[in-house]
């Protein structure tokens, strides 16, 4: 989607304002009393600065989200040499053969408007940069990248239920008592004949 510079609106209002029905930009809008008690009274050309300044920045937002092309660009450099050329070089009040009228264009504040699109054209290009080396550095490839090997899917072990098999018992070995023969040797008498003792006289 090509788009157009924003800038472009607060520049054709005021070369209609200034080419169709010349007007004075130091006239004064309104008094504002501060709490210092300083009376500020804005001007028609402080309304129009604040009003290109607004466009600016929505012109910042439309370019950091969606970007610019090369046709947004070049727009902007035209619009913005167009401006310079037309303060260095227009005079409306030859052009419409009003010698006595106000002073429109080689004043300060279609200056600062030129100063606003010289400004817009130089940030678009740095954010165009900034955008092209982000997606640069987000695009390169590591160099220690290898290719992705396909590792084959592990089969899968279907698991079958444990047999139950009945215990069996092993037979134990009983070994014989040992034959003890018998002893020839004769056994002591467990009674054991005790003599009286002597009597003592």
């Amino acid at each position: 989607m090509i788009g157009f510079p924003l800038l472009l609106i607060p520049f054709a209002i005021y070369n209609v304002i200034a080419f169709l029905m010349p007007f004075d930009w130091n006239t004064k809008l309104y008094a504002f009393r501060l709490p210092s008690g300083i009376v500020f009274e804005p001007t028609a050309s402080d309304a129009f600065i604040v009003f290109s300044l607004l466009m600016l920045m929505f012109e910042f937002i439309k370019s950091n989200t969606h970007g610019k092309s090369l046709v947004e660009h070049f727009l902007g450099i035209l619009l913005a040499g167009g401006a310079g050329a037309e303060f260095a070089m227009v005079n409306p009040n030859v052009i419409m053969n009003l010698p006595s009228a106000p002073l429109q264009i080689g004043n300060s504040t279609f200056m600062l408007l030129v100063a606003i699109c010289v400004v817009d054209v130089l940030a678009g290009f740095a954010a165009s940069l900034r955008r092209a080396r982000r997606n640069v550095v987000v695009e390169q490839a590591p160099s220690f990248a290898t290719a992705p090997v396909a590792v084959a899917p592990a089969p899968t072990v279907r698991a079958e239920p444990a047999r139950a098999e009945p215990l069996r018992e092993e037979p134990t070995l009983i070994e014989p008592a040992a034959h003890v023969e018998p002893s020839t040797e004769p056994r002591p008498n467990p009674f054991i004949k005790v003599e009286p003792a002597e009597k003592i006289q």
